[in-house]
């Protein structure tokens, strides 16, 4: 501990900020535009699956089975992004699956 004297302040503490609003990811992009999905996060993806399809497959789980693992983790992560992303692309994909089914 320090032998420096703090200083005493008369009256009430400042107000907390607790409740406040936190602030938007970048402050020169409207609504956090910043924190969406981008090109560093894909790279970041790309290599954490290379990475855990070398680990599974040099601790001796057979290859069919690292694709397969690999293959449900991106159908999950397709699937969530689709969902966040408000439902656009999921109306999409169903319409012209649809549509294409309709045609036979």
């Amino acid at each position: 501990m320090s032998h420096v004297p703090l200083p005493r302040t008369a009256g009430p503490a400042a107000a907390c900020a607790c409740g406040a609003a936190p602030p938007s990811a970048r402050a020169d992009e409207p609504d956090g535009a910043g924190a969406r999905f981008g090109p560093t996060h894909a790279l970041i993806l790309l290599i954490a699956f290379l990475g855990l399809g070398c680990a599974l497959f040099l601790a001796g789980t057979e290859l069919q089975t690292v694709f397969a693992l690999l293959g449900g983790c991106g159908g999950i992560g397709a699937a969530t992004l689709t969902a966040a992303g408000g439902g656009r692309l999921m109306t999409v994909l169903v319409e012209t699956a649809v549509r294409s089914g309709a045609d036979k």
